[in-house]
């Protein structure tokens, strides 16, 4: 999931711990706004049907992402691959993905939304189409890999739009909410893709699915804006240019603790559940619970839902609870190691039912757990650094889920197909993480203080 930020102020209160994204403390956009900052954007019904436009090409985009994880085994059939092999189509479009976070930021720093935008769907709908077209191994990887990198594309394009039209106080809501509404396109692929796909067979099922990027495109190139009239972003300095510039850029992101922090987040909570719902979830449930296809892709739905519901949960409560971030990333992984613990260690061959329905229910708190990871990068990053550093966040749990994917085909082959000893991977990764969360957390919420403490010197100086 997900995952990025919509705003450069912090998660709480219309405190504008960075600035906004367009301009916060010291933006140049129009003041006198009641309650809003000097240079937040003023929301609003325009706000929301051009930040729509923007969701909707990031649902389309989870659509095709995570329409292999109902295609599995038709795609081990298709092709004659063993499970191995079945992971490479993962672990590729999202090796691709997490090495374009970086780059994608930058380019949305430089270029604005609409541009990276209009490029993400015509790669994506030309890897989708080409996946659905394919008839060895070899195209298949590539239209995965082409999917991957227009995928890209549109997470941090989406939120950055967010933050261009929405005051940073709402900042951790909309970043859910469109975290939220990109899951939906797993629905999509759950409830729709994987009817059609048994109807219909494997082509004509993603030929059909690859036209919604011909719609979204349309919307975009007609209706989409970078931010709203009067509330342009300052012209970037001429010497935010070339590789001196790029480096810089990473340089100053990274070497802040909350952005390192935040991308430990996001490795830590998302790839659990991304895992599940990119590719093992259904052969999981499948061949090791002994479920029905049917079975297997209800409790796939409710991982998606689960995901919804948390989301909006987690949105109003880091929204008014500002440290309430680091608890409820640290319980998510918790509840989600312990849920896994259980049904691995279960000693019957099959787990029952009411396990398998609370573990899918606590996966799907994972999606919206990620979205913390963006709550701590925000507040550290000023508005020209806030692309950046969320590609450097984003990197975290898709390079943690491209681990885990490889890892658990690789024991997969090597044990028979045995799952429980497979899954073990999911421990370690989140070990690792938690341990670089502890570390981190105390220099974070220090550097953040700082940063509050001077952005509210510099709000008392702004000229009225």
């Amino acid at each position: 999931m997900s995952g990025g930020t919509t705003s450069g102020g912090t998660t709480s209160g219309g405190t504008a711990g960075g600035g906004t994204a367009g301009g916060g403390i010291s933006g140049g956009g129009p003041t006198g706004h009641g309650t809003l900052l000097p240079g937040d954007p003023p929301g609003g019904r325009k706000a929301m049907a051009v930040w729509g436009i923007g969701v909707a090409v990031y649902f389309v985009a989870i659509t095709y992402r995570t329409s292999l994880g109902v295609a599995g085994l038709d795609a081990a059939e298709r092709f004659h691959i063993n499970a191995s092999a079945l992971s490479t189509f993962s672990i590729l479009q999202l090796l691709v993905y997490a090495g374009m976070q970086i780059p994608v930021g930058l380019m949305v720093d430089r270029l604005g939304t609409k541009k990276v935008l209009i490029l993400g769907v015509v790669l994506y709908t030309v890897g989708q189409f080409g996946f659905a077209l394919s008839q060895s191994y070899a195209m298949a990887l590539g239209s995965r890999a082409l999917l991957g990198c227009g995928d890209a594309l549109t997470f941090i394009s989406v939120l950055r739009l967010g933050a261009r039209w929405f005051p940073a106080r709402r900042g951790p809501l909309i970043a859910q909410i469109a975290a939220l509404i990109g899951m939906a396109g797993n629905l999509v692929s759950t409830l729709v893709l994987a009817r059609l796909l048994h109807t219909f067979g494997w082509t004509p099922t993603f030929v059909a699915s690859a036209l919604g990027g011909f719609v979204v495109l349309a919307l975009v190139l007609a209706f989409l804006k970078d931010h709203p009239e009067g509330y342009e972003p300052a012209p970037a300095p001429a010497t935010h240019t070339g590789g001196a510039y790029v480096r810089r850029q990473i340089a100053d992101a990274w070497r802040e603790p909350g952005t390192r922090l935040g991308m430990w987040v996001h490795f830590t909570t998302q790839f659990p559940a991304m895992v599940f719902l990119l590719l093992w979830g259904l052969p999981f449930l499948v061949e090791a619970q002994g479920l029905t296809r049917g079975e297997a892709g209800e409790l796939l739905t409710l991982v998606v839902l689960s995901n919804m519901v948390v989301g909006l949960v987690y949105g109003q409560v880091i929204a008014r609870h500002h440290n309430a971030r680091t608890p409820l990333a640290l319980g998510t992984v918790a509840a989600t190691a312990l849920l896994w613990a259980v049904t691995l260690a279960w000693p019957a061959d099959h787990a029952p039912v009411w396990l398998l329905i609370v573990l899918c229910t606590v996966l799907g708190a994972c999606g919206p757990a990620s979205m913390i990871g963006f709550d701590f990068a925000r507040p550290a990053n000023p508005p020209e650094r806030q692309g950046t550093a969320s590609g450097i966040v984003n990197m975290g749990g898709f390079t943690a889920s491209m681990t885990t994917l490889l890892a658990i085909g690789v024991l997969l082959d090597a044990t028979g197909d045995n799952y429980r000893i497979a899954f073990v991977s999911v421990f370690v990764l989140e070990a690792l993480g938690v341990a670089q969360i502890l570390r981190l957390r105390g220099r974070a919420h220090r550097r953040e203080r700082e940063r509050l403490v001077t952005s509210r010197v510099e709000a008392v100086h702004v000229p009225a």
